[in-house]
Parts: C-alpha cells; structure tokens; sequence
C-alpha cells in the first residue's frame, strides 16, 4: 500500500540520512518500511534529481543511488509516472498556492492517490494539500 508521496528533496536526505529531513518525517518513513508498505515518488522527482545534479547542488550519484532502491521490488519506494489522471488532478491545486510545477505535480499526485506530501516546501504545507513533515 503507497502510504505517502515524497518529494525532492525529502527523498535525497533520507537518502543521505540528512539532519535535515524532519524527526516526523523519517519516524513515518520508518513505520512505513517496517509495516512492509512503501512510499510513492513522482516521476518528475527523477527529472528533479538530474536537473539538481547537472548545478551540481546533489551529489552525482544520486540518481544512480535512487534507481537501485527502486530496483528493488519490495523497498520502501516506488515510482508512480505522470500520467493523465494526475494532469487532470493538477487542474485542482491553485498555481498561485504553489507555483512551482514540479511541486505541483508531487501535490497533484499526492492527491490523486489520497495520501499525504512528505516535504518541507512552505508552499505546499500552507496549502490544502495534507503534508507531513
């Protein structure tokens, strides 16, 4: 069962056990991996992966790091692509509340499955959307 979906840059410091990911957050995050279930990442948060790498803001290896969690069939993540319910979902988050598009199609697949954010993005937590962190 997808319990959440992660954002960017939550899921780049859970990767690299990062203090900056939240005590909530990886407390969720661990109850998730340890009841079996697994927490969702958009697409589009691979594309954010290699646009972070390419500014050299991300180690180069990220990307190669998160494809082998996603190799694994039963981890803790799985990918859920862009898809044409989620661009139908998208039409339902106000641009205004979050501008940015790649946060904006986490929110709209987040929303599209019924789960919460995981992210720490100001944007997203003031808006309607449910956010952990």
């Amino acid at each position: 069962m997808i319990t959440a979906v992660i954002d960017t840059h939550a899921l780049i410091w859970y990767l690299y056990d990062d203090a900056r990911l939240s005590n909530t957050a990886r407390q969720f995050m661990e109850i998730t991996a340890d009841s079996q279930d697994q927490i969702a990442l958009s697409s589009i948060t691979l594309i954010e992966m290699v646009y972070l790498i390419e500014k050299g803001r991300v180690a180069s290896e990220s990307l190669s790091i998160m494809a082998g969690e996603l190799d694994d069939p039963s981890g803790l993540f799985i990918e859920v692509p862009v898809d044409l319910q989620i661009a139908r979902t998208l039409t339902r988050i106000d641009g205004h509340q979050i501008p940015d598009m790649p946060d904006r199609i986490i929110a709209a697949t987040a929303i599209q499955r019924n789960v919460p954010v995981i992210s720490r993005d100001g944007k997203i937590r003031i808006s309607n959307v449910q956010t952990i962190w």
